[in-house]
């Protein structure tokens, strides 16, 4: 549930094996808040988390949410600056930390590590250019195809596979809409063979259709 612990070498592994910390976080728990200081690298190992952000106003702006396998806070990490966005367990979650310290060493001495930062970096940012283009759709049953679209990314996501544990409720918190307008939209994408609802979760059966969607 590490991908990126196969591309150390022995002797960074063993290093990171020995820093690396497990908890877990209750529903409703903050493991990130805006303003505090970065301390860890942050990958879930089981659960859900979601990314946000408070406006002055008071009003949530969900960035992403975060499934099995992947890892987050890499551009914060790498800049050691305060949180500029809240992370959130929606359910109870096991969650792995790297000291941000034994994160900037693999930086320092790993190439296999700096090749997967900058792929998650250059992830990060398509997924972000998406997520602007989802915010402007009015179509809310394009706004659900996307943003499951985004969650079932192999590369940030790799945990996932095929199908995503996420219920109805979780989803809409991050797209923003009520449950009953995520059911109707996720009962025309299972209509049109893009996916399948399963108990405790969602398969995807047409990836390309989901990403396709107009």
């Amino acid at each position: 549930m590490i991908p990126w612990l196969r591309v150390l070498s022995v002797s960074e592994r063993e290093r990171v094996v020995s820093d690396l910390q497990v908890t877990e976080a209750s529903t409703g728990e903050y493991l990130c808040r805006t303003g505090r200081p970065v301390t860890y690298w942050f990958g879930v190992v089981d659960g859900f988390l979601k990314m946000s952000s408070d406006s002055a106003e008071g009003q949530t702006m969900t960035f992403t949410g975060v499934p099995p396998g992947g890892w987050f806070g890499e551009g914060t990490a790498l800049k050691r600056e305060a949180y500029r966005y809240n992370i959130q367990a929606l359910r109870k979650s096991k969650v792995a930390g790297l000291h941000v310290d034994t994160f900037h060493w693999l930086l320092d001495h790993s190439i296999g590590f700096n090749r997967f930062v900058m792929n998650q970096l250059n992830e990060r940012l398509g997924q972000f250019i998406a997520a602007r283009e989802i915010d402007r759709m009015s179509n809310p049953d394009l706004r659900v195809a996307r943003s499951l679209a985004a969650l079932f990314n192999p590369v940030l996501y790799p945990g996932v596979g095929e199908v995503l544990r996420i219920t109805q409720q979780e989803l809409a918190y991050l797209v923003g809409l009520s449950r009953q307008r995520v059911n109707e939209a996720l009962t025309a994408l299972a209509e049109q063979g893009a996916i399948r609802v399963e108990y405790g979760g969602l398969r995807v059966l047409n990836l390309a259709a989901l990403r396709a969607q107009y």
